[in-house]
């Protein structure tokens, strides 16, 4: 794995495919507290040596933690206040804008990647890549924040993966996004597993085969 200056204000970890032409890329975003390089650790698991991968570090440093990152703040019982929105914000704008300029400095079209997160980096997922014309979107025991505007174009497929007995995102809020999402006319890929708040073999295979289309 390399850093890779990409002319954007994120850290980023790039992993380049095993092929001088590679078939797409990924985009993963890490959770609250987290950093790109535990996201990175998967890239062999994924089992997609033909696509290169994308791993930005969030913006803002964490609260509580001296390595970690974060997309937005929290307050109590996960709640946004002023501070928190205008972080989402900054992100978002941030994200996005990266993600319109990877065509030119990766030479992949945005029709072949596709955005990936786990918890805060699935609702980052959904927060931007709802309204990008990407692959699709893979949303990993995440949300929809209940404030996010209905799409209007170029909405891509969406996959979502919640644990039943997650305990720190429950699976209530995954399940809430899915009726949403099909609600808006969005084609949705929905998985339940038995498994808390955390990423298992299985969920790297319907991953896979999401991207893949198998």
């Amino acid at each position: 794995m390399t850093q890779t200056d990409t002319n954007s204000p994120l850290d980023i970890i790039f992993v380049p495919a095993r092929t001088n032409l590679p078939l797409g890329t990924i985009v993963l975003l890490h959770g609250w507290g987290s950093n790109n390089q535990d996201l990175g650790d998967l890239v062999s698991y994924f089992k997609l040596p033909e696509y290169q991968f994308l791993f930005p570090n969030g913006i803002f440093d964490h609260e509580y933690s001296e390595t970690g990152k974060m997309w937005y703040s929290f307050t109590g019982a996960a709640q946004l206040n002023s501070g928190s929105i205008t972080q989402l914000a900054t992100s978002r704008t941030v994200l996005t804008d990266w993600i319109n300029s990877l065509p030119d400095s990766t030479g992949i079209p945005l029709d072949r990647t596709w955005i990936a997160g786990f918890s805060q980096g699935g609702a980052m997922t959904l927060e931007i890549g709802l309204d990008l014309p990407v692959a699709g979107l893979m949303v990993l025991s995440g949300y929809l924040h209940s404030n996010r505007p209905k799409p209007t174009s170029n909405i891509p497929p969406v996959l979502i993966v919640h644990g039943t007995q997650d305990d720190v995102v429950p699976v209530a809020a995954a399940r809430k996004s899915r009726q949403v999402l099909t609600e808006w006319g969005i084609d949705v890929t929905y998985q339940e597993f038995n498994m808390g708040h955390s990423i298992v073999p299985e969920v790297l295979d319907i991953v896979r085969n999401f991207v893949t289309k198998d």
